[in-house]
């Protein structure tokens, strides 16, 4: 499929709208800045968010950090691409290794909505899939610009709901050329622990990391990392969950605009009704575990914190936020009206129905894991294929 995904991405005709974008791509190439990312407002790094502020620190004044990627077919290196299709988001990387991990050289991020109204009619709406086509030919021709020669194609709990998400890939590869994979819970699990791993704190025994979802959530309970002969360590599950709700879901379902506290904890009691088996048996001892937070709620929960001007993924991702510091931002979040959670830099008109509903997701889990200190990491779902795509190709090994 991986062959065939390549191929397909070299054969497809682009469209104005795209060239364009491929144009003004190479244009910022050529200047020596930092290539446009179109839609992505939370471009990613590196694996190691330290390593990462080290290099950028040692780039000459005026010198892009990406100035290597305007090298042509011939680059030496194998550029990987990862793209999860997420009930909410089309997100997108792209990167090459780099010593004991990877380098991103491009990234793009949009939301799409695509599970908008499953849970109510059971399928993926016309709407939608204009909308994911939309996004997914933007991701085909950076990746086509990019000469990605290796590529993980994934959809996730949308397709998996709506009874038309095999149409809908069937769809997707007659228009855009990009044959997705639908991956079940487990897989998705898998993938964000191994994404992950380098922000867990070696000193603990243990963390739960959970991934709020558009439309589903996943939680899982990880050992100490296994130490890998060579790239990111290696993730060691010792439990997970997946359920069916997700922040799109429960804020179809229970209202997003207004929200007041009795419809803050019916959302919190649905979710804590779903996880309250796993939680009682991956408890353990708290005091020498913290939780590891990816998804777009825990991100923006710490945006807020930090009362960033705009979103800044160098200072949100692998920072620690400690739970009196979340439940003041809840309350703040919870203070708010409509309006004023659109005007705020790291929530947006595209969040603002959705972000409570997070939060009420977040607190269900705070309460049955009730950790002293949280870890909040921007990468997740894209970053586990880029390791499993690379460890299996031997880059870190010498194979």
């Amino acid at each position: 499929m991986l062959r065939r995904a390549s191929t397909l991405l070299h054969s497809i005709p682009i469209d104005c709208e795209t060239r364009a974008v491929i144009v003004e791509t190479r244009k910022g190439l050529r200047r020596g800045r930092k290539a446009v990312m179109d839609d992505e407002a939370r471009t990613t790094g590196g694996l190691d968010p330290w390593l990462d502020r080290a290099r950028r620190n040692r780039v000459r004044r005026g010198r892009s950090p990406y100035a290597r990627a305007a090298r042509g077919p011939d680059e030496p290196r194998a550029t990987y691409a990862a793209l999860d299709l997420g009930t909410n988001n089309c997100r997108l990387l792209v990167a090459r290794p780099a010593g004991q991990g990877f380098r991103v050289i491009d990234a793009f991020s949009r939301i799409i909505r695509l599970g908008e109204g499953v849970s109510a009619s059971g399928r993926i709406s016309e709407a939608a899939i204009e909308r994911a086509v939309s996004a997914l030919s933007v991701c085909r021709d950076k990746m086509r610009l990019r000469h990605a020669g290796r590529a993980r194609l994934i959809a996730t709990e949308a397709c998996r709901a709506a009874e038309n998400g095999d149409e809908f890939r069937t769809r997707i590869l007659e228009q855009v050329g990009l044959d997705l994979e639908i991956i079940d819970r487990q897989t998705e699990a898998s993938l964000a622990a191994t994404g992950c791993t380098p922000l867990i704190d070696p000193e603990t025994d243990g963390v739960i990391l959970f991934d709020i979802g558009g439309g589903s959530s996943e939680l899982v309970r990880l050992g100490r990392c296994v130490p890998a002969r060579g790239g990111p360590p290696l993730p060691r599950i010792e439990g997970w969950v997946s359920i069916p709700v997700g922040v799109v879901t429960l804020a179809e379902r229970h209202g997003g605009v207004t929200v007041t506290r009795a419809v803050f904890e019916a959302m919190v009691a649905e979710v804590a009704g779903q996880i309250g088996k796993f939680a009682a048996a991956h408890r353990g001892d708290l005091a020498r575990m913290h939780l590891l937070g990816t998804s777009g709620t825990v991100t923006t929960v710490a945006g807020v914190y930090l009362d960033l001007p705009r979103y800044d993924r160098r200072r949100v991702d692998g920072c620690w936020l400690l739970d009196g510091q979340v439940t003041d931002v809840t309350e703040r979040l919870m203070a708010m009206s409509y309006d004023e959670r659109i005007a705020n830099p790291c929530i947006g008109a595209e969040r603002a129905d959705l972000v409570l509903a997070g939060c009420a997701i977040l607190e269900a889990i705070r309460r049955a894991f009730p950790c002293e200190r949280l870890r909040v990491a921007d990468r997740g779902l894209r970053e586990g294929m880029l390791v499993e795509m690379m460890r299996h190709d031997g880059v870190w090994d010498g194979k």
